[in-house]
């Protein structure tokens, strides 16, 4: 800006020999919130903005209840799927070193004049979570909502954030629960009683619109533990806390009483202790890979 207090959005380019092919699935979820991102944010400001902001999930669940992502005053936290940011803009005036990416540049639009309005320093990339162009060792704490972690493919997503973390750093993010995956009902667009699928081998999920990606718990505990991650928490929150959800529709917020639509993962970096990342002073900030 011109004030010189917050610094302007910037495509960050990547090395040519890292630049990915664009993949199918990246291409069709690209088209969806290019397509979609004034519509979300018109129906959904009211729901993420203010006090609104640091909470997570269809019942948005304030962070200060679950203690996800702790102490972020002079962490670097990377957001991944910041859409417009807003979470981003919150964790940054609690003094973190807050760096928003999204693979949509209408998202990125719209997330620049967030920030600019709040007057919080946050750093937009223009990336996919599959391949982020910063350098390893970058970040205390990635996370995000129903962000990119629900869109990109964890066989990839997952690697890239152990390698951007520093030892003892955390990977949060909320995501469908396996259970909702395997009852929902790709044909009418709803969830059911009944499971419509197979559980092993969960992993690509084809709606009319949009891939989701989902695995088997044990999946996904191999995973991380494959990329040195360790489970610290899974929250499953139940439906019902707010009486009712902006995103759902009343047989879908029902649905959720009874079983888990939504899982929050907590993991942690292996290599570093907790206590030493929180004592420790202020990092180095954001640096691009070379």
């Amino acid at each position: 800006m011109a004030n010189g207090r917050h610094p302007q959005r910037r495509t960050v380019r990547r090395h040519p020999t890292s630049e990915p092919v664009p993949v199918p699935h990246v291409r069709k979820n690209l088209r969806l919130w290019q397509s979609q991102s004034a519509e979300y944010d018109r129906r959904f400001t009211s729901v993420l903005s203010g006090p609104r902001a640091e909470a997570w999930g269809f019942d948005r669940v304030p962070e200060s209840e679950l203690d996800l992502l702790g102490a972020v005053r002079g962490r670097d936290v990377l957001e991944l799927g910041c859409g417009a940011a807003r979470w981003s803009v919150a964790l940054a005036r609690r003094g973190a070193r807050a760096v928003g990416l999204d693979f949509s540049s209408a998202q990125l639009d719209r997330a620049q004049g967030v920030v600019a309005k709040s007057g919080a320093r946050v750093r937009l990339i223009r990336a996919s979570a599959e391949a982020v162009p910063i350098r390893d060792g970058t970040f205390d704490l990635i996370f995000c909502d129903w962000g990119a972690m629900t869109f990109c493919d964890p066989q990839r997503t997952v690697p890239e954030c152990a390698r951007l973390l520093r030892p003892g750093g955390r990977l949060v993010f909320a995501t469908a629960s396996p259970i909702a995956t395997l009852a929902w009902n790709l044909r009418s667009d709803r969830i059911s009683p009944k499971l419509r699928r197979d559980y092993f081998g969960l992993h690509r999920i084809d709606f009319p619109k949009e891939v989701n990606f989902q695995l088997p718990y044990g999946a996904w505990i191999a995973l991380f533990r494959e990329n040195g991650l360790q489970v610290e928490r899974l929250v499953e929150p139940r439906m019902g806390r707010a009486g009712s959800s902006r995103y759902l529709s009343g047989e879908t917020y029902r649905w959720g009483k009874r079983w888990p639509l939504e899982a929050i993962w907590s993991v942690r970096k292996e290599g570093g202790m907790r206590s030493a990342i929180e004592r420790s002073g202020p990092r180095r900030g954001v640096r691009e890979r070379s």
